[in-house]
């Protein structure tokens, strides 16, 4: 079969059968496009025909022109995942890409920013007459450490102020529920009171417009008001969520909790706050070494 066909079905089943998001499919997409160029251009689009030493020429050349080795391992991972569906659709008899070693690279830790700095950015908000709508944002971004895509996809029946839950449709189509601060709930209810909801489905955050809010936007609103008070040099809606986990650890947080908080599937990717988060550890050795 040949290889766009075979990763056109293997796109399908990500969006239909695994139930990524639209953005995961597109990224998925984004990087096997590449390798699909590169066998037409070698006269290999039969993926039967595709050896182990081709995949490996093809991750020889995207490091020759300079590609990253984080975007080179993700680019392999895609490739892994297409053979693999493959080889369980009997498309090939061996699965060549399952023994190849992706590049070794280092994890940036990711960066955060202070609480001090996120009130300062509420005062800067208290200036713009739309204020109410742009803190609780902020708020649920920070306050509930959620993605930017969760947030877009927030109605107003997902909110639950008696019991102080917030319902959020994550990665992979799953739910989970987040709880919501006292101090968060006072931000919402000023917002909500400026607000008329008639069904329990209309989207909690509206453009100008009355469309529901998207990603771009929340990026361009984020960004602005991070940039009056951090000299960060990324300032997206995620440095809000890195922030909440951090600021939780250093608090005393269970890992375990953060991680379900934060709807991560394996507790290794929330382990890398961890090493953010040195004042929890100065915190612990504090309360619970003999020597300190």
């Amino acid at each position: 079969m040949l290889i766009e066909k075979v990763t056109e079905e293997y796109l399908q089943y990500l969006k239909s059968i695994k139930r990524y998001s639209e953005n995961t499919v597109k990224s998925y997409h984004s990087d096997l496009e590449g390798f699909n160029s590169y066998c037409n251009e070698y006269y290999n689009k039969e993926i039967s025909g595709i050896s182990e030493k081709f995949i490996k020429s093809y991750l020889m050349v995207l490091s020759e022109i300079g590609i990253e080795r984080k975007s080179i391992a993700r680019k392999l991972s895609a490739l892994k995942g297409l053979f693999k569906f493959a080889f369980q659709n009997e498309y090939i008899e061996i699965d060549r890409c399952s023994t190849i070693v992706g590049p070794k690279f280092s994890r940036k830790l990711p960066e955060i920013i202070s609480v001090s700095s996120i009130l300062e950015a509420y005062k800067e908000i208290d200036r713009n007459k739309n204020s109410k709508m742009i803190k609780t944002i902020f708020e649920i971004l920070y306050g509930c450490a959620i993605r930017v895509d969760e947030l877009c996809k927030l109605n107003y029946g997902d909110l639950n102020l008696k019991e102080k839950t917030l319902r959020v449709f994550g990665k992979g189509s799953k739910t989970r529920i987040v709880p919501v601060g006292e101090k968060s709930i006072v931000v919402i209810k000023e917002y909500l009171d400026t607000k008329k909801f008639e069904s329990i489905y209309n989207p909690l955050f509206v453009t100008k417009h009355s469309k529901r809010i998207y990603r771009q936007l929340v990026y361009k609103l984020v960004n602005k008001y991070l940039s009056l008070v951090t000299d960060l040099k990324k300032k997206s809606p995620h440095i809000l969520r890195h922030s909440a986990a951090t600021h939780m650890l250093d608090n005393g947080a269970d890992l375990k909790a953060v991680k379900e908080i934060l709807g991560h599937e394996n507790l290794s990717t929330t382990q890398i706050y961890t090493h953010v988060s040195v004042e929890r550890l100065k915190s612990a050795y504090k309360k619970s070494h003999p020597k300190s």
